[in-house]
């Protein structure tokens, strides 16, 4: 699995209207890749949901999103896994296919509830546009194979 993981002062995915929003927290873009695992979910879940990347009150990096009480928006984002390596046509063979990275998916959002984290999520399959506004700007990319960070 890979996640880009924004830093945000506030979120949105919509596709023909709002589908959801958030105020201050992190929007996760989240791929899943063949051969992914519930291993995945849990480490990346727990990676993520510890990370200490909101400002205490000196300015240093030492606070995670509960600690803020902040909010997760989760999008499904199969082209993290774009190969780009031939032709100017990414191919998106490494991602799983729908049925199974859905489940995937599902799964981490619920590990992420599970840390008592408020998680709003996009339309899983559907065109939808992101509005980010990006704080810090922090982004920071987290990927796990075999229930490992890489």
């Amino acid at each position: 699995m890979k996640i880009v993981v924004q830093r945000v002062k506030s979120a949105a995915v919509t596709n023909d209207t709002i589908h959801n929003r958030i105020s201050t927290g992190l929007c996760l873009l989240v791929g899943v890749a063949e051969g992914d695992t519930t291993a995945d979910v849990e480490v990346l879940s727990k990676k993520i949901a510890n990370a200490r990347i909101f400002e205490d009150e000196t300015g240093k990096l030492n606070l995670n999103i509960q600690q803020i009480k902040g909010e997760v928006l989760s999008i499904s984002q199969f082209t993290l896994y774009a190969d780009v390596r031939k032709g100017n046509r990414p191919g998106f063979s490494r991602a799983m296919s729908p049925d199974e990275a859905n489940e995937l998916y599902e799964q981490f959002n619920a590990a992420l509830r599970n840390f008592d984290l408020q998680v709003e999520t996009g339309a899983f399959g559907t065109d939808m546009l992101v509005d980010i506004q990006n704080d810090g700007p922090v982004t920071i990319i987290y990927e796990s194979e075999n229930g490992k960070i890489v």
